[in-house]
C-alpha cells in the first residue's frame, strides 16, 4: 500500500512539475472552450428568429401561427411573400422560415389514422448549422405538440427538413461535455502511450520490474493519479463554464463522475495497448494521434453525431468517445438518468474490458 501511494504522489508531482503538461491538460481545453463558446455565443436564452408565410389563411393555419407566437423562444415575423422571406434567410436575418402551403387546413381537418402526415416546408440556412439546428428543434417541438392536441397524440403534421436532433440550448452547452470527453481521451490515451513508452526506453520500467513492485500496484497508481487529474480538470472546466457561460449540470453528479471514471479507464487501457505496440516514444506519439484524430472529429466533441453521413454512422457508434461525449451531454444538459444511458456505459465497459485484456498481452517492461 505504501508503494501504491508513493507511486500515485510521484505521478502527480510529474504532472505538476511539467509546465507543458499543465498547459495542454489544464489550460488548453479551457482556452478552446472559451474561444469557441465566445465565438458561437452563450446559452440558449436568445429568441429564435423565425419568419412564417401563410398561403392557406385558414383557421387551422392560424392555430399553428398562434402556437408559434405563444412560444417565448421564438421571435416571429409574418411575411406574405415566400421569395422575400427566403432572401432574408440567406442574409441571416432569420434562422428559419416556415411555409404553410395552400390547402394545409383542409388536409389537417380531413386527416384519419390511415392518412399520411401533412408536410410543412421549413427552410434553414445551411451555412449556420448550430443556430439552424436549435431553431428546427423548437419548430419540431411546437408542431408536434399541436399535432398531438389535434389528434389525440397521433401526429398529423411533420416538419419536412433534414435537421438533426438538437437541444433547446446554446452551442456552449453542447460544447462543454465534448471538451471534457476530449480531455479524458487526450490525458489518458495519448498521455499513457507517450509516458509508458518513454519510461520503457529510459529503463525506468525495467528497474521497477527488478524490485518487489507488483505490476498491479504500478497500474493502480497510474489509474488513481490520472483519475485525480481528470476529476480536477473536469471540475475546473465546469466551474469556468458556469461562471462565464452559465452552463449547469442538470443531471446527477454521481452519474457524471461515473462516466468520467469509465472514460478514464477505457482510454487508459487503449493507451497501454499503444504503448505496448510502439517501439519507442517517437512512434507512440504518431500512433496515438492516428487513433485520436478521427475520434476527435467523429466522436461528437464539436459536432452532433446525427449530422454525420449515414455510411459513417455504424463506425461512429462504436467509438468510445462518441458514447462518452453523448453520456456526458445527456447527463449535463437533459438530466438523463444513468440507467437510461445503459447503452453508453455498457459500451464503455466493453471497451475497458477488451482493451485491458489486449493490453495485458502487449504490455512490455523493456
Amino acid at each position: 500500500m505504501k508503494a501504491y501511494w508513493q507511486l500515485t504522489l510521484g505521478q502527480l508531482r510529474i504532472f505538476a512539475r511539467n509546465r507543458q503538461v499543465l498547459f495542454f491538460t489544464l489550460l488548453f481545453p479551457i482556452i478552446l472552450m472559451f474561444a469557441l463558446g465566445s465565438f458561437a455565443g452563450g446559452t440558449g436564452n436568445n429568441a429564435i428568429s423565425m419568419a412564417i408565410v401563410d398561403h392557406d389563411d385558414s383557421e387551422t393555419s392560424q392555430q399553428l401561427l398562434s402556437s408559434f407566437e405563444k412560444n417565448e423562444a421564438i421571435k416571429l415575423d409574418q411575411i406574405a411573400d415566400i421569395d422575400a422571406a427566403l432572401d432574408q434567410l440567406k442574409k441571416t436575418d432569420y434562422q428559419v422560415v416556415v411555409e404553410i402551403p395552400k390547402g394545409y387546413g383542409e388536409q389537417v381537418e380531413s386527416h384519419t389514422d390511415q392518412s399520411v402526415p401533412s408536410m410543412l416546408p421549413v427552410y434553414y440556412n445551411e451555412t449556420s448549422v448550430t443556430t439552424s439546428q436549435l431553431a428546427l428543434t423548437v419548430v419540431n417541438a411546437t408542431v408536434d405538440q399541436l399535432s398531438k392536441r389535434m389528434e389525440n397524440y397521433i401526429p398529423v403534421v411533420e416538419v419536412q427538413s433534414e435537421g438533426v436532433r438538437g437541444l433547446d440550448l446554446g452551442y456552449i452547452d453542447f460544447l462543454v461535455p465534448g471538451i471534457v470527453a476530449m480531455m479524458i481521451m487526450n490525458n489518458n490515451m495519448n498521455g499513457v502511450a507517450g509516458q509508458i513508452s518513454a519510461w520503457r526506453e529510459r529503463g525506468i520500467l525495467r528497474r521497477m520490474q527488478g524490485t518487489r513492485l507488483k505490476a498491479s500496484t504500478f497500474i493502480a497508481a497510474q489509474i488513481t493519479a490520472r483519475l485525480l487529474l481528470n476529476g480536477f480538470q473536469a471540475l475546473l472546466v465546469l466551474i469556468i463554464a458556469s461562471l462565464m457561460f452559465n452552463v449547469t449540470v442538470n443531471g446527477s453528479w454521481l452519474a457524471l463522475i461515473t462516466f468520467v471514471v469509465l472514460g478514464t479507464l477505457a482510454f487508459m487501457a487503449i493507451g497501454f495497448i499503444i504503448a505496448g505496440l510502439a517501439k519507442n516514444p517517437e512512434s507512440a506519439g504518431p500512433i496515438a494521434a492516428f487513433v485520436s484524430f478521427p475520434m476527435l472529429f467523429l466522436g461528437g466533441v464539436f459536432f452532433p453525431i446525427d449530422s454525420m453521413p449515414e455510411f459513417l454512422q455504424p463506425f461512429v457508434n462504436i467509438l468510445p468517445i462518441s458514447h462518452l461525449s453523448t453520456a456526458l451531454r445527456e447527463t449535463m444538459n437533459i438530466g438523463t438518468s444513468f440507467f437510461a444511458l445503459w447503452q453508453d456505459w455498457l459500451l464503455l465497459v466493453a471497451w475497458l474490458v477488451v482493451s485491458f485484456l489486449i493490453a495485458s498481452r502487449t504490455f512490455r517492461w523493456e
